[in-house]
């Protein structure tokens, strides 16, 4: 009776805990870096490519917010389509912080349409933050 009653709460915990354990394995790994520097940003695809082997299937968004003054570097076509086709392929999305822009005389149409722009790059990382995304600022 002892054994029949320990397998029952052996078989019973092995299916209440199993769609948990699934449930986590899945989860997706979400990452955002603030950076002030735009060559920081070869590094950054490097540490993308390195966590996406890691992470294997569970590799989730990687957002890379560009704020401060390098900005102003934003405006150079050329360069940065280098760094746009670089985050294309490490799957990293780069992103203007809107402030910046504004507080350094960036017009919005003399950066590339491929970088998202946010108002706020600091609240933008904080925000994704509390939705539970790995962060980093250099």
């Amino acid at each position: 009776m002892k054994m029949y009653f320990l397998s029952s709460i052996v078989f019973l915990l092995t299916f209440i805990t199993s769609p948990v354990n699934a449930q986590v394995q899945d989860e997706q790994q979400n990452y955002v870096v603030l950076t002030k520097k735009i060559p920081q940003l070869q590094p950054i695809f490097l540490t993308a490519e390195a966590l996406a082997q890691e992470d294997g299937k569970n590799f989730g968004k990687f957002e890379v917010i560009i704020c401060g003054q390098t900005v102003k570097e934003l405006g150079d076509k050329e360069m940065m389509q280098k760094y746009i086709n670089k985050a294309k392929e490490h799957n990293v999305e780069l992103i203007a912080c809107g402030f910046s822009l504004k507080k350094f005389g960036v017009d919005r149409k003399d950066i590339s349409p491929e970088l998202r722009v946010v108002e706020n790059g600091i609240l933008h990382n904080l925000q994704l933050q509390k939705k539970g995304y790995t962060s980093i600022s250099l």
